[in-house]
């Protein structure tokens, strides 16, 4: 794999490096070129804006959840054929899970992928000062290589030259420079950004001003010469196919089974390997919106539901009662049905009090408290996804508590941050507010799809 890469990273979050790397990915792609947008961690919103800025799906680097040997195949399957792989870090460069050392971080990946590092300073309240930052940051661990310097929100042009007087003594050449600028902020509520597909003409303006700053204070030639100097990454390319252990065709060698799957404004959380494999596993997917479509795709003989918002759709939901009928027969037929965190609420009781599919009997509401982390879990009962005993690692992202009835076995076992069952498993169902990429258990695609087919 000789790609052309670069990581985009910073000391802390909020220093800019969604901007950077969304902008410069619309930089290049406008240049005429291929660019395959990555993001480190396991954010679904950050990748949303990357798709928008290349054309091409946005797809996270996760080396707690995949595993630190995924990370490379991973990367390398999403940047076959582009011309230039940009991948925006998370948090600073070298935070990752908690209390377990470079795994997870921004700078692992970048040591996994051979990449060189764009590192992406706030310097709107430091001069001088910023050199021994980025010293810092460059010498903590040669094993990563910090090829530049961006210096966001700039103040003036006589703050510009004390940064860039500061820098000369650190070997790191300034690679741009941003001033401070409203107009590309994106709004935020109380899990983030608001997604793309929830303010679609707002983001492309947002996109496309992000991308205006970048080629106006960025050496794009630079970056690019810096992004060709990555050596070839060896290892293999990850391939669906390979990984359900399949080379195509029809599940028992009967028709494709169509998998709906929710999509649309409020289920926006995916990985975009878990379609892929569902793909490869011989299913039929289909995807449908549950804030407009009023019947499930025809033909569905399984449905998987994402994360999302739907606390903040939740009256749409309820109000489009010909669907939840039709889930929530489709889920009394005993059909399989996969639902992580959104989709969990919808499949439950209600949701602030309104009525959703009613498939579980538990009622969901807002609270004050985010529940957020990686999460160790074994499978304790026998499911649509896995077998009991099948141990994943995934992550919880919410604002929203469950008050569950009966009916139902748990779904996982946890075993961080501590031990606690979680979710439903109940006939076809399973329900949980887990999320998983589904690239570090394949088997759980196969399963489902094979459930499907029967």
């Amino acid at each position: 794999m000789t790609a052309a890469r670069l990581v985009i990273a910073a000391p802390s979050s909020g220093s800019g490096k969604t901007t950077v790397a969304t902008g410069l990915m619309a930089a290049f792609a406008r240049r005429g070129l291929a660019v395959s947008p990555h993001k480190v961690g396991p954010d679904y919103i950050d990748p949303g804006y990357h798709t928008l800025a290349t054309g091409r799906p946005g797809r996270n680097l996760d080396a707690y959840m995949c595993g630190p040997g995924a990370v490379a195949p991973l990367f390398a399957h999403g940047a076959a054929g582009c011309d230039l792989a940009v991948v925006e870090g998370v948090m600073g460069l070298y935070d990752g899970a908690s209390g377990q050392g470079e795994l997870a971080s921004t700078a692992q990946v970048s040591k996994l992928l051979r990449a060189p590092v764009v590192l992406v300073v706030d310097a709107s309240s430091q001069s001088r000062s910023v050199a021994a930052l980025v010293h810092g940051f460059a010498s903590w661990d040669p094993g990563v290589r910090i090829g530049g310097v961006i210096l966001n929100k700039v103040g003036s042009q006589r703050h510009e030259e004390l940064l860039r007087d500061a820098l000369d003594e650190s070997g790191l050449p300034v690679l741009g420079v941003l001033r401070r600028a409203e107009q590309v902020a994106v709004p935020s509520r109380h899990l983030g950004l608001v997604p793309v597909a929830e303010r679609r003409g707002d983001a492309v303006g947002a996109v496309e001003a992000m991308r205006e700053q970048v080629e106006a204070g960025c050496d794009l030639d630079a970056l690019m010469a810096l992004a060709r100097s990555a050596p070839p990454l060896p290892g293999g390319v990850w391939d669906a196919a390979e990984a359900v252990g399949r080379s195509g065709g029809p599940v028992a060698g009967g028709a494709a089974p169509v998998v709906a799957v929710a999509s649309g404004a409020a289920f926006t959380f995916s990985y975009a390997e878990n379609t892929e494999l569902l793909a490869a596993a011989g299913a039929e997917v289909v995807p449908f919106d549950p804030l407009r479509d009023e019947k499930l795709p025809e033909g569905t003989r399984g449905l998987v539901i994402g994360g999302g918002f739907p606390e903040v759709y939740a009256a749409e939901l309820s109000a489009n009662a010909a669907l939840r009928e039709a889930v929530a027969a489709l889920a009394a037929s005993g059909a399989p049905v996969a639902a992580e965190c959104a989709g969990l609420l919808y499949l439950a009781r209600s949701l602030d009090g309104l009525p959703m599919c009613g498939v579980l009997d538990a009622g969901a509401r807002m609270s004050k408290r985010l529940t957020l982390g990686y999460r160790e879990a074994v499978a304790v009962s026998d499911s649509v996804l896995a077998a009991p005993g099948t141990r994943v690692r995934g992550h919880e992202f919410h604002r929203t508590v469950l008050e569950p009835g009966a009916g139902a076995e748990p779904a996982w076992g946890m075993h961080l941050p501590e031990r606690r069952v979680e979710g439903f498993v109940r006939g076809g169902v399973h329900a949980s507010y887990l999320h998983t990429h589904w690239a570090s258990e394949p088997g759980m695609a196969r399963r489902f799809v094979e459930r499907c087919a029967r």
